[in-house]
């Protein structure tokens, strides 16, 4: 279709904005090489944010098996298996995922042992070399993309 690429940006509006300033400045004398360093501890960060975030899952979904495992002895009771269904749960019910730990206790370990450390730490350099800033490279990229002729 002739025209189409014209018509689609007239539909959904451009990309570019090549009006608007860089939503963050860099501090003054911070170099491109400070500025992709401080982009990268903060890629970090956000790693170990996902990471927590699955490690949240990961222990709401052993709570929900646990649950399910419960029910699932209720229900080898009710068809008549007593003694099966008391064979899994003495097994089963309260079970350690590691030794000595159930998830809760790994979600706190992480969290206390790196999770908040990474965080206080990333948070000290971004002080000390951004005032405090965050997605200063970023912000500098989407300004970049912005311009016209990107892409």
């Amino acid at each position: 279709m002739p025209g189409s690429g014209e018509e689609l940006v007239r539909q959904l509006g451009p990309a570019a904005h090549p009006e608007r300033p860089v939503a963050k400045q860099r501090p003054a004398g911070a170099s491109d090489e400070l500025v992709a360093a401080l982009g990268k501890l903060s890629e970090a960060l956000e790693v170990v944010e996902e990471a927590r975030g699955l490690l949240y899952t990961f222990h709401r979904r052993s709570g929900r098996a646990d649950l399910t495992l419960q029910e699932a002895i209720q229900a080898l009771h009710d068809a008549g298996e007593p003694e099966t269904a008391q064979q899994v749960a003495d097994v089963l019910v309260g079970r350690d995922v590691i030794p000595g730990c159930w998830t809760f206790q790994i979600v706190e370990q992480y969290d206390a042992q790196y999770w908040q450390p990474f965080r206080a730490v990333e948070a000290d350099v971004r002080q000390r070399f951004a005032g405090g800033t965050a997605h200063i490279y970023e912000a500098e990229m989407k300004h970049r993309e912005q311009q016209p002729g990107q892409g």
